[in-house]
């Protein structure tokens, strides 16, 4: 079917406009004005923004300058990524965090706008790709991406969760322009098209999905970590004020990696603190950012995101929203190599932390971790009514997600969770006797 939407929006973030206002960096005398753009609700990038501001850590780091100047930070929080490329390459913001796939058309636009920008650091990543969902309704009768055909898909065109829907599509022999009619709506717009009817499938970023499951709006489709391709958020800062303020840049990334060291050390605080900011449920933001949850953080630029980034341009390319893009030349890693010293080498090599289910006790500050799932259920199932939240890895790809709002499936003994219907499927079709429960049947499996 043809499009609906055309991705003419998309290809606008490529077109100049005209600089209105003054300088991002303007100030009188010895005052200087730093400006962050930032998205708190699409939680991968808290550690440059949401829980970065909460922490104060930025503002700690310029104070201890003693340049002679007085900073001041503003911060400037936005939907998407797409207006803060708006406002960068108009001058308006230093220093911006978004998704791979917006960075890419950051990169393009300012090239193209002579005002280029260089990716920096990486806020959360996920190297199979599960910060992407495609869901649809809780009574949808589709269960898997083949269903789809002829089917109208909301996503945000441009955004690395369209990007996951192409290459899915792709995958599943769907053709991803005529297959199927792409509406090209913000996440929630989307959510509420969805809701009333007006799309069958939604395909959009952390953390619309696990929202939208956790209010039992949606149930999963597909899991974008059934591509096994990184996916990720990444601060991006204008050239031309990383070379006028590099000690700048360079204390805004100490900050971040403050905040990721606080994150990664006190999940359960940080995501009261993300939750208060933004007003997403505590229990969703942890979804995404705990111990073991779907995103990874660390600020190091590791060699395969980078490499995932120049896959990521040929998607961008066929959908006709952008040309060539170098993006060895738009990666520059210099300044959270110095910011971070000896700790970056150790950085560049840690990765995600191994699978485990996680259990919330209701007024408790801490999660209880197991080794498997049945040892997961067993606890839930002696503690009833006394669950905050209980989160377990699919048992293909390792996302994590709610166990209640899982696919479960029994093969024999063993109790195995799933993200989506088709994983599951999968694995009852290539293990005899195994077969799909409800979360119900699995609880009093394991009681």
């Amino acid at each position: 079917m043809k499009r609906t939407a055309v991705a003419a929006s998309a290809v606008a973030l490529l077109l100049p406009l005209s600089a209105c206002g003054g300088s991002a960096e303007a100030g009188s005398g010895s005052t200087v004005t730093v400006t962050v753009g930032y998205q708190s609700k699409t939680i991968n990038t808290v550690t440059a923004g949401t829980l970065l501001r909460s922490l104060g850590s930025f503002e700690k780091q310029l104070d201890s300058l003693h340049d002679g100047h007085t900073y001041k930070v503003d911060w400037q929080d936005y939907a998407t990524g797409a207006p803060i490329t708006a406002q960068m390459t108009a001058g308006k913001i230093d220093i911006g965090s978004m998704g791979d796939f917006p960075l890419l058309l950051n990169a393009a636009r300012g090239k193209q706008l002579g005002r280029p920008t260089r990716l920096v650091s990486v806020t959360g990543y996920n190297l199979r790709g599960g910060l992407n969902t495609v869901v649809t309704a809780p009574d949808s009768k589709l269960t898997t991406l083949k269903d789809l055909t002829g089917k109208k898909v909301s996503t945000s065109i441009g955004s690395a969760a369209d990007g996951t829907l192409v290459r899915a599509l792709q995958r599943a022999g769907v053709d991803p322009d005529k297959g199927i009619s792409k509406l090209n709506q913000q996440p929630a717009v989307g959510a509420s098209a969805l809701s009333s009817g007006g799309v069958d499938a939604l395909s959009q970023f952390v953390a619309w999905p696990g929202l939208l499951a956790y209010q039992g709006k949606v149930k999963a489709l597909y899991d974008g970590a059934e591509l096994n391709l990184p996916t990720f958020h990444g601060v991006t800062a204008r050239e031309d004020f990383a070379q006028r303020h590099p000690a700048v840049l360079e204390a805004f990334l100490k900050a971040q990696a403050e905040a990721t060291d606080y994150l990664n050390t006190h999940p359960v605080a940080a995501a009261e603190k993300v939750a208060k900011a933004t007003g997403l449920p505590a229990e969703v933001v942890y979804l995404y950012n705990g111990a073991h949850g779907i995103a990874t953080f660390d600020p190091a630029v590791k060699p395969q995101l980078v490499s995932a980034l120049k896959q990521d341009v040929s998607v961008l390319k066929a959908a006709k929203l952008t040309g060539d893009i170098d993006v060895d030349s738009f990666v520059d890693d210099q300044y959270v190599k110095k910011a971070l010293g000896a700790s970056y080498t150790r950085r560049l090599a840690a990765g995600p932390a191994p699978a485990a289910g996680e259990v919330w006790p209701k007024g408790s500050e801490k999660t209880v971790s197991f080794k498997s799932p049945n040892d997961l259920l067993t606890y839930v199932a002696a503690h009833q009514g006394g669950i905050r939240a209980a989160y377990v890895p699919d048992a293909t790809t390792g996302t994590l997600w709610f166990a209640d709002k899982g696919v479960w499936v029994a093969d024999g003994d063993r109790l195995l969770p799933f993200v989506a219907p088709s994983t599951a499927q999968a694995y009852v079709s290539a293990h005899g006797g195994a077969r799909t429960v409800s979360y119900r049947q699995a609880l009093e499996h394991a009681s």
